[in-house]
């Protein structure tokens, strides 16, 4: 039988996974985590909005009625790719020794993680929002920044509690710094005793000269309006220098000397690089890899030298038809995924298919407020509402099971009627 090998349960190793259905192969999914993460929504987590199990499904669910596929839970340390298989290892040691698994075709899509530029050791103050354990660090920060505003009696102090800052205003940064306002001009009003939420200043930073810089200029005008109505400061043109322990230091465009703001909320959302293993994966191939730590891999998104190797998603850089590298969103990962499934059904058939990969920008979107959205598609744009109501809808039908899109559904309904957030815990050490 022939053997696929599919590394990481994200869309698109789940996609490809999913769509081996009805294919005279055995697929072996291996992931460190058991579910399935729609992580367009995490910062819906990180803000209190929903709650950590309406946005993930279990992969064994997922696939219980799929026959040709098995779940293995472990982590990938190693690839041998001239004896064609990888190594797992138990995510306990003292679980055993890991086990090589062999392959006829490898589909790596390990994903991608939060990047400081050089500086790692801002992560300690300045987390970024890539897992449930992100998100869920995230709320604690926010939540428990208005709790220290409350028994603060120096009003320095208490400023100090109220100020928040994200780093990035890309889609991520744009709807945590839009869901934090809410929290505090509209959530959290009337709830304290001593502090008032409404005082606090949510601080935007973009080195970019404008908000949703991948958006057209004028949707970004009205992400820009949007967030100013939420209470939001957006810094254009200003840059990170420095992040400690109660301050994080920018530097504007046009301005001699950095700016020292204080603060002890500092989410970060300014930029990705590629897993870990991205890197393995380029040094066992010789292949190249992008400032990113992506690999540049061919038009059939196979690896230079290896056809039988295929990666996929956040962790590789495949260019658009204008030279462009195409963006790490669900879209591209979902269609990369359908393609890739589509030639291991050709390969197994005995045929050779030659259609290299391309993508179908089918539009974007992000979402600022309350019925407040931009979206994008093709040369349409639409914003306010409208881009509100197609930005629910397209989320609801992405998200993997009928359970959890009628929770979230739910959720979003009963949070809009009485403007409340149902899991706004704090939770962990």
């Amino acid at each position: 039988m022939y053997r696929v090998v599919v590394i990481g349960g994200g869309f698109g190793g789940l996609r490809a996974t999913r769509d081996l259905r009805r294919a005279a192969v055995e697929i072996t999914l291996v992931d460190r985590r058991n579910f399935h993460l729609f992580q367009p929504l995490l910062y819906q987590v990180a803000t209190g909005a929903l709650s950590p199990g309406e946005i993930a499904t279990p992969l064994r669910a997922v696939l219980r009625r799929q026959r040709n596929a098995r779940v293995v839970l472990g982590r990938v340390s190693d690839v041998d790719l001239s004896a064609r298989r990888v190594r797992v290892d138990p995510l306990v040691p003292d679980e055993g020794e890991g086990t090589w698994l062999g392959y006829d075709t490898l589909v790596v899509a390990t994903g991608a993680r939060h990047a400081y530029f050089g500086h790692d050791e801002w992560e300690q103050w300045a987390p970024g929002l890539k897992s449930i354990e992100d998100a869920l660090a995230i709320r604690r920060r926010v939540l428990s920044a208005f709790e220290a505003a409350e028994v603060a009696d120096d009003p320095a102090v208490r400023r100090e509690w109220l100020t928040f800052v994200v780093v990035g205003a890309g889609p991520t940064g744009v709807e945590l710094a839009g869901q934090i306002a809410e929290i505090a001009h509209d959530t959290l009003r009337g709830d304290f005793r001593s502090a008032d939420p409404r005082q606090a200043e949510v601080i935007l930073v973009e080195a970019a000269d404008r908000a949703l810089p991948t958006f057209a200029s004028g949707l970004s005008a009205h992400a820009a309006a949007a967030l100013a109505a939420l209470g939001v400061q957006l810094r254009r043109d200003c840059r990170v220098v420095g992040v400690e322990e109660g301050a994080v230091h920018v530097h504007s465009a046009g301005e001699s000397d950095p700016e020292r703001i204080a603060t002890h909320t500092v989410v970060w959302a300014a930029g990705v690089q590629a897993s870990s293993f991205a890197r393995r994966l380029a040094e066992a191939s010789g292949a190249s890899t992008d400032a990113q730590g992506r690999i540049r891999v061919e038009d059939d998104l196979s690896l230079p030298g290896h056809p039988e190797v295929f990666a996929i998603g956040d962790m590789a850089s495949v260019a658009d038809g204008n030279g462009h590298s195409l963006p790490g969103v669900a879209p591209v990962a979902i269609q990369q995924g359908a393609y890739v499934a589509r030639q291991i059904r050709s390969r197994v058939a005995g045929r050779h298919d030659a259609a290299r990969f391309r993508y179908r920008d089918k539009g974007s979107l992000a979402t600022i407020g309350r019925a407040k959205a931009v979206a994008q598609v093709g040369p349409v744009q639409v914003w306010g509402l409208a881009a509100w109501v197609m930005w629910l809808l397209v989320h609801l039908l992405y998200l993997v099971g009928f359970q959890n899109r009628l929770f979230v559904m739910m959720r979003w309904g009963f949070s809009f009627v009485t403007r409340g957030r149902g899991a706004r815990l704090i939770t962990g050490d």
